[in-house]
Order: C-alpha cells, then structure tokens, then sequence
C-alpha cells in the first residue's frame, strides 16, 4: 500500500468503485477534504475523519492510516518544553559534587504537591517545576529503592503530561523509562494505560489494541477476588482496547471490550482512584463516559446526548483524564445536530474549567470550525473561543 493517505484512500475507493462524491455522502466527509487528501494538498486528517472513510469503504482504518493520522506539538509547544525534555535526557550528576544532595523523602514531598499541577492542567507551573524535580528524581533513584519508585511515578505523570501536549517522541521515550522501572506488574499496567493512549493519539490503532490486549490478559484478575487496584488496572486497559477497537471499525470488539470493563466497574461499585492517582480513577462513571466516546466516534450524536444526559455531573470533579474530554464529545453532538447555542456554551464550560488545557486540543478547533461552518454570524463568545482554540474566522 502507499505510504500517503491521500494515496491509499483513492486507491481503496477506486477499488471499491465509489466516485468522491458518494464517499462524500455516504461518509458525511466533504467532498472538498477527500479532494484535497487525494491531491496532495492536505497530508493528514483527524483520525475520527479517516475512520469514517474507512467505514464506508467497508475496511479497517489502519488500511488508510498513516503512521502518525494527526499532528505533533506546535514549535511554539516544543519551544515552550524544551527544558522539560532536556532535562530527561540529561547526564546524570555527581552525587559527591552537590553541596545539597536531594532525598527520597524530599522528592517525594515535592511530587505530592505537584499532582494538582498535573490533575489541573497548569501547565505554566509546571514548565518551571519539572527539570530540577526531574534532575532530583533521577539523583535519588540511584540511591535507593524509595527514590526509584518515586522516580517511576514522576516519568508516569510526565510521559502522561507530553502526550497531553502532543510531544510524541518524548512521551515514548519517558514512558518506556517508568515501564523498564515499574516494581510490580500493576505499577507497570498503569504506564501501559498511558502508552496505550499515545499510541491512539499516534494513529497507531493495531499497536494500541495488541498492547492493551496482551496486558488485559495478563492482568486479568478473578473478580470475586480481585482488589480495587487490580479492578482499575483491568478495567482501563479493557477501555484502552475498546477505544483502539471502535475507531478501527470493529465495533463488536469495542464493545465486548467495553461489557468487560463494565463488569469491573460493577465489582468495584463506585470510582475509584488508587492510591488517589487522578490517572487511574476508574468506576461507574468512568466506564460511562468511554462509551459515550464510542459512541462519537461511531458518529451517533443523539446516542451521545442521550447517554451524557445520565452521567452525573455533581460530585465529580473535571479533569482533562475524565469529563473536559467527555464535554468535547457533547460540544461535538451538539454541533453536529445543529445546536449551535449549547455547543458553544459547552466549550466556554471547558475553557472555564482548563483554560490551558483546551488550546492544546485539535478536536475543539474542528467542533468550532462546525459550529462556525453553520452560522451566518458569529458571536462574541465565539470568536473568543475561535482565539483561543487557532481558529481562523
């Protein structure tokens, strides 16, 4: 197959005998994008997009990807890092030179009052926080056990952190890191939920499904028995699978991986974060709002309305691992149903909850682009958002 998705796309649906414009209308994707992906003038497409080309042309969407189906960070972005990524690659210090060498202890403490940082989306903080704690960690973790594992966790919360901001390489890289030092496998399970996660931002849906099958399987525990972090664990890895699985169209899979993760949830009773680790947060609630996912990416907007519209919202707190990303989803039914008003007002509700998080999310610029598609004028509202989301209007 060629390597350009322009290219495997015309020769998939030259083989299937469909001109551009009934794939235009058999997928809802613009005649003008499947052009331009065809020509050459555009060279990607948001991976949801090549899904339901891939639907209509009655094949799986690894047969159109392409290696990375969606954009890496801004230069701005990897400007504004680069003294995060520096500092974990960079050689390690001399303990005896330090006049004040940092403890586990230390290190620790320090990583405790930076999760908030991580769970709020703060990112101005934490570009200032993260290279001496990573230089710090990386000094205690050859000293003793404590500082290794205080070591993991921290690659653990950054390998998350740069996959957030669409820092792929790096991301990889600090996340194979926490998984080469993970202590047990549950430890290890949790790195794994975040790979499985950048592989799905990278396109990589094959590499993401056999991942997170291989793990599930191997953490697949008796629920009769099972502890809640073991519930967790299982349970985000089966969500991780059904996620690869529905936006490579084998909807069947997504959904036998869903009812498992569901049984988890059951088990477990309520959400449920081990050892109060936002990243792992898994329940009832959790399991709700993936298959509200799901069910967007299988482009059915009033599924979606209808299932959001009994996920509880009191008590539940907004972070970007949980409900900021299911209210894109909500955003985008919305304005995919012509409810311009409640779509804008859902993402003025994100921008309020994690203003520095929603810049940073492609989804939110093409829900916009829709909303703004559809109206003969804009807002005030609206152009403020188009501001902050990069998009032109």
């Amino acid at each position: 197959m060629p390597a350009n998705l322009g290219d495997r796309l015309r020769d998939v649906r030259k083989r299937r005998g469909m001109t551009q414009q009934k794939l235009a209308r058999e997928s809802g994707v613009s005649v003008s994008l499947i052009r331009k992906l065809e020509q050459g003038e555009r060279q990607d497409a948001r991976l949801e997009t090549v899904r339901r080309l891939a639907a209509s042309l009655r094949v799986p969407t690894m047969r159109l990807v392409t290696e990375s189906a969606e954009d890496g960070a801004s230069l701005a972005t990897l400007d504004q890092w680069a003294p995060v990524r520096r500092a974990l690659t960079a050689p390690l210090r001399d303990v005896a030179e330090l006049d004040e060498p940092p403890t586990a202890e230390g290190v620790r403490e320090a990583l405790g009052a930076a999760v908030p940082l991580f769970s709020g989306d703060r990112f101005g903080e934490l570009q200032a926080l993260l290279p001496p704690l990573i230089r710090d960690a990386d000094t205690v973790a050859r000293l003793d056990p404590e500082g290794r594992a205080v070591r993991v966790r921290l690659l653990q919360l950054t390998g998350w952190l740069l996959t957030q901001t669409r820092q792929f390489e790096a991301a990889e890289w600090c996340l194979g890191a926490a998984l080469d030092g993970s202590a047990d496998r549950l430890q290890g399970a949790s790195t794994v939920n975040t790979m499985c996660w950048l592989l799905l931002r990278r396109g990589k849906l094959g590499e993401a499904r056999e991942l997170a099958t291989q793990w599930a399987d191997d953490t697949e525990p008796r629920l009769s028995r099972a502890t809640p972090d073991e519930l967790s664990a299982w349970g985000w890895l089966l969500l991780r699978l059904s996620a690869a699985a529905v936006r490579d169209n084998r909807a069947e899979e997504a959904e036998d991986a869903l009812r498992l993760a569901h049984s988890a949830a059951v088990a477990l009773g309520r959400e449920f974060a081990p050892g109060r680790d936002f990243l792992r947060a898994f329940g009832p609630v959790t399991v709700a709002l993936k298959r509200t996912e799901n069910a967007m990416v299988l482009d059915r907007p009033d599924v979606v309305l209808k299932l959001a519209s009994k996920i509880p919202a009191a008590g539940f707190r907004s972070t970007s691992n949980n409900r900021n990303r299911h209210l894109l989803d909500v955003a985008d039914a919305y304005a995919r149903t012509r409810q311009y008003g409640q779509a804008v007002d859902t993402l003025a509700s994100i921008r309020s909850a994690a203003p520095e998080w929603l810049p940073n999310q492609r989804y939110a610029r093409d829900i916009l682009g829709r909303v703004v598609a559809g109206r003969r004028t804009l807002t005030g509202e609206m152009r403020s958002l188009a501001d902050t989301v990069g998009l032109p209007v």
